[in-house]
């Protein structure tokens, strides 16, 4: 231990102590002992230090910062050192805030597209996703601070998020869920990790010693800290010993003194509390090196203006009929959408970003050279319905030569907490598009919106630009694309499907009451796509640009592969190239093609440059569930390079050497994963690839509420108060969405509809304990004044109890 002499100057009060926060948002100190609070602030693109107290919820204004484009935007720029800058301008705002940890980047898997908050995650893709994360955190903490990957691990969804029973097998849980979290450990050198809210397979992941020992610290070699999400804590003990160091927010020292309880007890060893100790020490002290310094003030303008770079490198062209875009010079556009006046430019819930300067679209077409005629907003921006808005944007539609039409999804759909309904853009903004189409066909939509939806009218658009959600820049970024000024150079680092339900976890998402069955094991995006053959509206990987590109002249060997890319076009620009393996082995179950390398290229029109993309660890590998390790499985492999994950323009075969392990499976037992089409997977099936039973699915609706049940669940509380409760949370969400009022319904939804009972106590900073807990639960099981008498009890027992304490 590298703090073993300060450790032994610590009491076991103390050593707990530390294990817990202060209050919302930093860490408990010892000033006799000079240990400093840290300051943990959420920042996946952007730092949201809110202006208010430390101890409160973080749901209020933050301090103005950079807002950077989301990371499910800059997944698309394909471009990790790219990421890395960004993470550096991160960390330097983080270093003018008095930040030590920033909460990001996220990078869980886009399991499905209705996962509400996919805007914050990189990709389908884990190899995508852990480059990109990797590059974020060597830039933020190139500043010396630290950043916190999140959430580890398996939280696909937001729905249920603090009880959901993640079901998955070994195999799939490796090769898709944690490859992401292995790179940002391994490449990244993280700092810090955030542990989900979920269970995984029917343990709570920071209890996990499976996910927590064996996998980070054991085969991963972790050093560092690991930090619940915030009220994610739900056996204290058994948290530690699985070693998560810090839990966050703070309890008021409820679960210090179940960690000295425990110690006193024998559950836990003090020596395994003085390593936790240690790691969080580590953490500390490092990160406050940053603050030895100066403190400088970060400059606004050049920070809004790398924004922008970086969101002009991550749109993407999907569409481009008649080279419509660029739009020529002295064509006169009619500007039309509410979205173009009052831009979506970040998703919403923790991570909203104050931003310090913030680019509206109707301010910036002086400087693009663009002429715009006139703007109309078409339609309501939450989807009330508006014949008027309509007719006045078709009368300026028909004296345009070309439209601009900013469609997209609002704030309250994509948010922290919930998920979407739908993958479709509201029927208000499509009823505009087609009344549009009447007047005039020249239509170039512009999307905003962080994650994937459906598209059925794009065949009445010529031209397609999704950017995203581009930050506080964003807006001026697309104009420099549509004017040209940017060749576009963003890829799709997500499948767009024709409708949700050719998606292949749609049969199980966001799954029953209890738990979630990933049935699909690892077909997840263009893996399941690409090898049941299912068509697609715009694959993985997929963009255009104003130029073309030409690959020749491939050469394989063990080492990796090289080839040509001559930019055969008129403009220079950047090409995204791809390599994707396969094996040609049918002994193990695998995708038609799996992304091993890529690499972003400029070049100069008519020019050639050779290409090298390296082979490493993972380009072969796959997860045996007998051997339980990594292996290698002898065969000939196909080296695929090309544009998209459809769009393959080299091949050629390796042969690769194995590691002779057994095969995993039994053939027989398993067809719908060999055959790749897995929509339809029994549970008996399913059950051959767990290895064991699935878990029952459904509340038992005879047994009492407890601590891990929910609001959602006192529908079926024996106690009349429960079922009130329950009826009172779903009238104040429907009245409020029905005022307008729909981020409030929002919050609602996410912060007591799906809450715990046991979130009452890890989330309210110490007004509940769970002692008052389990009053309120005794009230919830139809003993109502029993359970008001020890609520109230407990609760004077702890005012009186901080009291005394105060007074020594």
């Amino acid at each position: 231990m590298k703090y073993k002499q300060l450790i032994a100057k610590m009491t076991l009060e103390e050593k707990a102590s530390l294990m817990s926060g202060k209050d919302f948002w930093q860490t408990q100190d010892i000033e006799r002992l000079g240990i400093n609070s840290m300051f943990l602030a959420d920042g996946p693109h952007g730092i949201r230090r809110q202006a208010v107290a430390a101890d409160k919820l973080g749901l209020n204004a933050g301090i103005p910062a950079t807002c950077f484009p989301t990371a499910a935007t800059v997944a698309n720029s394909w471009n990790a050192e790219l990421g890395e800058k960004v993470g550096e301008y991160l960390g330097e705002e983080a270093i003018a805030q008095k930040v030590n940890v920033l909460l990001g980047p996220g990078v869980n898997m886009k399991r499905n597209p209705l996962c509400g908050r996919n805007f914050e995650y990189f990709s389908e893709d884990p190899y995508l996703a852990g480059k990109m994360a990797a590059g974020y955190i060597r830039g933020i903490q190139s500043h010396g601070i630290s950043a916190c990957v999140k959430h580890f691990a398996a939280n696909n969804q937001e729905q249920r998020r603090m009880s959901i029973d993640v079901v998955v097998d070994e195999r799939t849980l490796r090769e898709m869920y944690l490859t992401a979290f292995e790179i940002a450990v391994k490449e990244g050198k993280t700092k810090a990790i955030m542990s989900s809210y979920n269970r995984l397979n029917g343990v709570y992941t920071n209890e996990s010693l499976h996910l927590m020992q064996d996998i980070l610290r054991g085969e991963w070699g972790y050093q560092g800290t690991v930090i619940t999400d915030w009220g994610g804590s739900n056996d204290r003990v058994a948290g530690l010993l699985a070693g998560n160091e810090l839990e966050m927010p703070t309890t008021a020292g409820e679960t210090d003194n179940d960690i000295i309880q425990a110690v006193k007890d024998g559950r836990i060893k003090e020596e395994v509390l003085d390593e936790c100790v240690d790691r969080l020490l580590e953490l500390i002290f490092t990160t406050e090196e940053a603050y030895r310094k100066p403190l400088v003030e970060f400059n606004v303008e050049r920070h809004h203006r790398v924004s922008q770079k970086v969101a002009e490198e991550s749109i993407v062209l999907l569409k481009n009929e008649d080279n419509i875009l660029p739009l020529k010079f002295g064509k006169k556009v009619a500007v039309i959408g509410e979205f173009a006046k009052n831009a979506r430019y970040q998703g919403a819930g923790s991570s909203i970003v104050n931003p310090t300067i913030l680019d509206h679209t109707m301010d910036c077409f002086e400087e693009s050279g663009i002429v715009n005629i006139g703007y109309e907003p078409g339609f309501e921006r939450y989807g009330k319905k508006s014949r008027k808005k309509i007719a006045k944007a078709c009368e300026l539609a028909e004296k345009a030569d070309v439209i601009l039409l900013y469609l997209g999804l609002d704030e309250a759909t994509e948010a922290d907490g919930l998920d979407r309904k739908s993958m479709r853009i509201p029927d208000n903004q499509i009823d505009l598009l087609h009344a549009l189409h009447q007047v005039n066909q020249n239509i170039v939509t512009i999307l905003s919106c962080g994650s994937a939806v459906e598209m059925p009218w794009v065949d009445k658009v010529k031209g397609l630009l999704h950017g995203y959600l581009g930050g506080q820049a964003g807006a001026r970024a697309i104009l420099r694309v549509l004017s040209g000024d940017v060749n576009p150079s963003g890829k799709l680092a997500e499948t767009y499907p024709l409708t949700y339900e050719d998606t292949p976890s749609f049969p199980n998402f966001p799954g029953n009451e209890v738990s979630v069955e990933y049935r699909e094991s690892i077909f997840i995006g263009y893996r399941y796509y690409d090898t049941a053959n299912v068509h697609v509206r715009f694959p993985f990987g997929y963009g255009l640009s104003y130029t073309t590109f030409a690959y020749s002249g491939l050469q394989v060997n063990k080492t990796g592969v090289t080839f040509t890319l001559t930019n055969s076009g008129a403009v220079a620009g950047m090409e995204v190239a791809q390599m994707y393996v396969g094996c040609n082995s049918d002994n193990i179950f695998r995708p038609k093609k799996e992304l091993k390398g890529f690499d972003k290229i400029f070049i100069n029109a008519g020019e050639s440059k050779t290409v090298t993309i390296p082979f490493d660890e993972k380009t072969f590998r796959y997860f045996n569930v007998k051997t339980n390790q990594w292996e290698i499985e002898e065969a000939e492999y196909t080296i695929m390079i090309g544009s998209s994950s459809t769009d393959i323009r080299l091949t050629d075969t390796i042969f690769v050497e194995g590691t002779g392990a057994p095969l995993p499976y039994d053939k027989n037992e398993l067809p719908s994963y060999y055959s790749g089409k897995i929509t339809n997977v029994s549970v008996g099936e399913f059950e051959s690839l767990l290895g064991r039973k699935v878990p029952v699915s459904t509340w038992d609706r005879k047994r009492p509420l407890g601590y891990n049940d929910t609001i959602e669940q006192c529908q079926y509380a024996k106690g009349v108060f429960g079922r009130l409760m329950f009826h009172a949370v779903v009238f104040a969400h429907w009245f409020l969405r029905k005022t307008g009022k729909r981020n409030t319904a929002n919050l609602i939804m996410m912060s007591v509809y799906y809450l715990p009972f046991r979130g009452m106590a890890r989330m309210t900073g110490g007004l509940i304990n769970m002692p008052m807990v389990d009053g309120i639960l005794q009230m919830v099981n139809g003993h109502f004044f029993k359970g008001l008498r020890h609520f109230l009890k407990e609760r004077h027992a702890m005012r009186l109890g901080r009291r005394k304490k105060s007074a020594n």
